[in-house]
């Protein structure tokens, strides 16, 4: 067409300025709404609309700046139709980055939501199982004390010390998620202690506790509920002295704790692992994800409940 190279510039100005204003009105425009599944269609529809607005406008623009020049004016309507396909390409093009985007959005928040969800269904069960452990307990220690009550009133007064400062410690560890080892074994002891009141010297309890065990991480009043399983099924069917061993060592990124209880499978017939085992069992699938990490096993009349804990948490 013999164009120079000002107007080539001056076109290329407009063009692109226009082009430029309908891919931010493409994109304001899907700001403030999305088109559904269902809906798709539409935004192949914005597209053209936007396109015929752009083109109309470019050409109205491109005339009125040329009106004195016949030969650009004849140029400008037989390229056309060349810019609205390109301009279409452009803008559908821009729909689809943005629709791309917006997918890419909703599914990090339908993940994340789902995540919260998960966790808060997670820390709801937690907690339920926790205090599902607290009133089996609580109640056998109040059964205790009232039986003291009368005929040894010190040593009730001494139990509901124990038993005060227990379930002290245990509303502090409610919404801790781990704590060290040596901290769940002061608190077992003072479960011990209360259990001690009530049994007296036919129950002995032997800690092997390795140091380097002592400042590994477990969840809390995790240890409770498997020692009462050790004292029901160790104390409740024998009238002489029994020996319940809590051993612990680390090995690796875990730390062991064995938990060992006479057990004669003559008088106790323990169904499965029993309620406080499986709450345990469920505590560490819920917090480590692993279905592993509690086992059990029988052999000479002994009990054993193996416990591993991951270091990660």
């Amino acid at each position: 067409m013999n164009l120079g190279w000002n107007l080539s510039v001056v076109d290329a100005v407009v063009s692109n300025t226009l082009m430029a204003l309908a891919g931010f009105a493409t994109t304001m425009l899907y700001s403030y709404y999305q088109p559904g599944r269902g809906n798709r269609i539409y935004r192949f529809i914005y597209s053209i609309v936007i396109t015929l607005f752009f083109g109309a406008a470019m050409n109205f623009v491109l005339r009125h700046v040329f009106s004195d020049d016949p030969d650009y004016l004849l140029f400008l309507e037989r390229s056309m139709p060349v810019r609205f396909v390109f301009s279409f390409m452009i803008i559908s093009f821009i729909s689809v980055l943005n629709w791309l985007w917006n997918t890419l959005k909703e599914q990090k928040e339908y993940e994340k939501r789902n995540n919260d969800s998960e966790r808060l269904a997670r820390e709801a069960e937690l907690s339920k199982l926790r205090q599902q452990l607290q009133p089996h307990f609580l109640f056998n220690s109040l059964n205790s004390i009232s039986a003291l009550a009368g005929s040894k009133p010190n040593e009730a007064r001494k139990m509901i010390q124990q038993l005060s400062d227990f379930l002290r410690g245990t509303l502090k560890k409610d919404e801790q998620q781990v704590v060290k080892f040596e901290e769940e074994l002061q608190h077992l002891k003072l479960y011990l202690d209360i259990e001690r009141v009530r049994f007296g010297h036919r129950l002995n309890i032997d800690i092997q506790a390795s140091d380097d065990s002592m400042d590994r991480m477990l969840p809390p009043l995790l240890l409770q509920p498997i020692v009462e399983n050790a004292i029901k099924f160790g104390l409740y069917d024998t009238t002489g002295d029994i020996i319940i061993t809590l051993r612990s060592y680390t090995e690796g990124p875990y730390l062991h704790i064995d938990i060992t209880n006479p057990y004669d499978p003559q008088t106790s017939s323990p169904k499965g692992t029993g309620f406080g085992l499986s709450s345990v069992q469920r505590r560490l699938f819920l917090l480590y994800a692993r279905q592993d990490l509690l086992m059990t096993e029988s052999a000479d009349q002994r009990f054993i409940t193996r416990l591993k804990i991951p270091q990660t948490i």
